[in-house]
């Protein structure tokens, strides 16, 4: 079976928040370390695929695939005018 290394983290958090943490692993019965351990899991992997869509695109601007800014315009002020269709009905 493969074994997951494990490595403590240590942070500041100012006494707000700890209350906020408090708070939440009281109602969800989990321990502050569960609690976060996998609020930074999840941050973690968020930011990561973030910063890979990010690539994405810088690759796809260095291969010369771009789109000319009259076209992403046009395409956004389509996208507004849905939304304002849609919420003023």
């Amino acid at each position: 079976m493969n074994k997951l290394t494990r490595i403590t983290v240590s942070a500041e958090i100012d006494a707000r928040t700890h209350d906020l943490l408090r708070q939440v692993t009281m109602a969800t019965g989990r321990s502050e370390a569960e609690f976060v351990a996998e609020a930074v899991q999840r941050a973690a992997e968020s930011d990561a695929d973030y910063l890979a869509f990010i690539q994405k695109g810088v690759d796809s601007a260095d291969r010369g695939e771009l789109i000319p800014h009259a076209q992403v315009m046009a395409e956004l002020d389509t996208m507004i005018a849905k939304q304002r269709a849609r919420c003023s009905t």
